[in-house]
């Protein structure tokens, strides 16, 4: 495909989803919030009208979300590009983007959240029938870099490295940068692929090219270009290897 077609075929692609807006005054308080973030969000629940935007967020996503309005702030308005960052709720991936505002002195009077539902885009395909899962399957895993969204198959994905609230993906061309937690994309990955072989460490077990044993620890090697070795803690060695058919 060519950059043409992809750059048509990525527009059409959020064409077909619907935006929710949310404004919030300078102190990042809710002020108002269109019909389709009304019905994403938990409103009635968590009552955020004149409460901080963080408010109706997950305990774990709110250093992200806070981050990323700090990003936003310190962000020149003359060039001002709005941050992204992906962030998963119990049911839900989205995309989300926030932009400041600024008055005729350049002075912040409040900021404007945009986010995407992009759950379907990054799950696998359910039969119809099928009841819908509380976790849905990722199947492709969203990616940020220079304000940027990719998508990584997870096909693609060596191993997944904690960094705090987010994680490092390793593929064959290097690692990337994903704002979900390593907690979070467990929760999504297929177990029978990816198992969590270390506190900071997911392994796509079709990418384990050795089984190391130096003393008492346990490592890694994995296929790819980049001479990768993840630990094993002692607990999950017995189950990797049942995995391996060792």
């Amino acid at each position: 495909m060519d950059s043409h077609n992809a750059g048509r075929s990525s527009l059409y692609l959020f064409e077909k989803f619907d935006v929710g807006v949310i404004h919030l005054d300078a102190q990042r308080k809710v002020l108002a919030m269109n019909d389709f973030a009304r019905r994403v969000l938990p409103v009635d629940e968590k009552r955020p009208f004149d409460q901080l935007v963080t408010s109706f967020h997950p305990e774990r996503s709110r250093p992200k979300v806070n981050f990323l309005l700090d990003e936003a702030q310190t962000c020149p308005v003359a060039s001002a590009v709005p941050m992204t960052m992906i962030i998963n709720i119990p049911e839900q991936v989205l995309l989300i983007k926030v932009s400041r505002l600024a008055d005729e002195r350049g002075q912040t009077t409040g900021f404007v959240l945009v986010f995407y539902d992009v759950t379907t885009l990054v799950s696998q395909e359910r039969p119809v029938e099928d009841p819908p899962a509380r976790n849905m399957r990722l199947s492709r895993i969203p990616m940020v870099a220079n304000q940027k969204v990719a998508f990584v198959d997870t096909s693609e994905v060596l191993c997944l490295e904690s960094q705090a609230h987010y994680t490092r993906v390793l593929t064959r061309d290097g690692y990337h940068f994903c704002n979900l937690s390593i907690g979070d994309l467990q929760a999504r990955l297929d177990p029978t692929q990816f198992m969590r072989v270390h506190r900071c460490f997911i392994v796509n077990l079709c990418a384990v090219s050795e089984v190391r044993r130096q003393g008492s620890k346990t490592t890694l090697a994995l296929k790819g270009r980049l001479p990768v070795e993840v630990p094993v803690s002692r607990n999950e060695v017995a189950p990797l290897k049942q995995a391996l058919g060792l």
